[in-house]
């Protein structure tokens, strides 16, 4: 059975790619727009490649991380059909009845 035919890896994957291309095109943005300098600070170091290299690592793993991270946190609020949202764990997704039930909780 293929990995990419389980629906959570797929959604991490499409989502990981999400935020490389993220990471990528914000590393392009920066070195076209070069604000403060940040482009010629980075060519005139004596190995550029390892200092970009590195930068868009970090951008990589960041956006990356944020962007799967947020997938899997919204799982639970998506559609489930019927026009219903669906419930995380025993509560209700509706910040309406939440309210009205804590105001009916006495706590004296």
């Amino acid at each position: 059975m293929s990995l990419f035919r389980q629906p959570l890896f797929r959604l991490l994957a499409i989502n990981l790619a999400i935020g490389l291309s993220a990471a990528v095109l914000l590393l392009g943005g920066l070195f076209a727009l070069n604000p403060d300098g940040l482009r010629d600070l980075i060519l005139a170091d004596r190995s550029p490649a390892t200092a970009a290299g590195l930068l868009l690592f970090g951008f990589l793993v960041t956006f990356g991380s944020v962007a799967m991270g947020t997938a899997v946190m919204s799982i639970g609020y998506g559609d489930s059909g019927g026009g219903k949202r669906r419930t995380i764990g025993h509560g209700t997704a509706d910040p309406r009845a939440a309210r009205a039930s804590s105001r009916s909780i006495n706590l004296s």
